[in-house]
C-alpha cells in the first residue's frame, strides 16, 4: 500500500486509494542484481569498495573489476571515467549492500575508521545504516536490516516511523557506534571483510519527476509503491517486504540531466526477474512505451530519468 507524507512535520500520513499500483506485480523471487559503475582510477577505487567496504575482487578483465562475495558478483566497476562523478546530477544517489549479521555492520565501521573514511551512520528503525562516498563521490550504504525494531509509515503525529512500542521515531537519527561497535568485544574474525549473505538489497537514485518515477517502478515494471513522501522529494517502492529495494529522490532539481559519459556514474544496475514474468514485463514496458533492447542477458530499459536498467530473466 502506497503511503504518501505531504507535511514536513509529518503530521499528515495517510494511504493513498489511487496508488500506482495497489500490490507487487513482480514475482517474489525477484531480486536486486550487480550494480554496474564507471570509476576513473582501479586503485582508488579498490581503497574503498574492497579495503573499506569489505567486497573480494573476483576477477579482472581488462579494466572491468568485478566484486562481490564469494562467487557472488554485486559491483562491477568499469574504468571508463576521466572525471569524478559532477554534484546535481541524475543517476546513482547510492547502492545499498545488506549484511547478515550486525558484526559485519560493525567490522566495516572498524575498517573506515582504520582508514580514516568519513561514514554517517543513521538509524533508520527498520535498519541500520552506515554511508560512505568512494573516491570519485558514489555513494554506497552498508545495511543490517532490524525490521523486529519497529516499523515505517507510521500514523502517529509527527512520526515517520514507530518502534516496536508504540513511540514515534524519525527514522533518521544518528546512530550510536560505540553501542554498534560493543559486537566486536569478543570478535574471532575482526579482519574479515563481508560474508557469503551479503546482497543488493536496493539502489537509490536522482530522478527528475516523482511521479513518472513511481508509475515506472511500481506500475511497468512491478514493483510495490511503498512511500512517497513530497516535501522530503522522494519516494520507496519494493518487493513485498520492508525497507524498499528501490529508491528514488529530486534532490538534484528537476532539471538535473544524466551525467556526461565521460565521467563517474551508474552505467546500469541489474534485476534479477523469474523468466515465467518475462511476456508480462515486456507488455507493460510496451503499454509504457519505455525502451526495450535486447541484450545477452536480458533487456536493457531505462526510467524516465534516463537511468538504465537491465533485465536478467532467470
Amino acid at each position: 500500500m502506497l503511503v504518501e507524507i505531504n507535511s514536513p512535520d509529518l503530521s499528515n500520513i495517510m494511504p493513498i486509494a489511487d496508488s500506482p499500483t495497489a500490490s507487487r506485480l513482480l514475482p517474489a523471487e525477484t531480486r536486486m542484481g550487480a550494480v554496474h559503475l564507471s570509476i576513473t582510477d582501479d586503485e582508488r577505487a579498490l581503497l574503498i569498495w574492497r579495503d573499506v567496504v569489505g567486497l573480494a575482487l573476483i576477477s579482472r578483465d581488462g579494466n572491468t573489476l568485478r566484486l562481490g562475495v564469494g562467487d557472488k558478483v554485486l559491483v562491477v566497476l568499469h574504468v571508463d571515467a576521466d572525471d569524478p562523478a559532477p554534484q546535481r546530477s541524475l543517476g546513482l544517489y547510492h547502492v545499498a549492500l545488506h549484511v547478515p549479521t550486525r558484526t559485519d555492520l560493525a567490522r566495516f565501521v572498524m575498517r573506515a575508521m582504520r582508514i580514516g573514511v568519513q561514514i554517517a551512520p543513521t538509524d533508520h528503525l527498520v535498519t541500520e545504516a552506515v554511508y560512505l562516498w568512494d573516491y570519485d563521490g558514489l555513494g554506497i550504504e552498508i545495511t543490517f536490516e532490524t525490521p523486529w525494531r519497529g516499523s515505517i509509515g507510521s500514523t502517529v503525529a509527527g512520526a515517520y516511523a514507530t518502534t516496536a512500542d508504540g513511540k514515534p521515531h524519525s527514522g533518521r537519527e544518528p546512530l550510536d557506534v560505540n553501542d554498534l561497535l560493543d559486537e566486536l568485544v569478543d570478535d574471532q574474525a575482526p579482519e574479515d571483510g563481508l560474508p557469503e549473505g551479503t546482497y543488493i538489497g536496493h539502489i537509490h537514485v536522482h530522478v527528475a519527476d516523482l511521479d513518472k518515477a513511481m508509475n515506472f517502478y511500481a506500475r511497468t515494471l512491478g514493483f510495490e509503491a511503498l512511500m512517497m513522501m513530497r516535501d522530503w522529494g522522494m519516494g520507496d517502492a519494493g518487493l513485498g517486504y520492508m525497507p524498499h529495494a528501490i529508491a528514488f529522490n529530486t534532490w538534484s532539481g528537476t532539471m538535473a540531466q544524466q551525467p556526461p559519459a565521460d565521467t563517474a556514474r551508474l552505467k546500469w544496475f541489474e534485476i534479477n526477474v523469474p523468466v515465467a514474468a518475462k511476456p508480462q514485463v515486456v507488455s507493460r514496458l510496451a503499454d509504457a512505451d519505455a525502451p526495450v533492447i535486447q541484450t545477452e542477458k536480458g533487456i536493457e530499459t531505462a526510467d524516465r530519468s534516463g537511468n538504465r536498467i537491465c533485465l536478467v530473466f532467470t
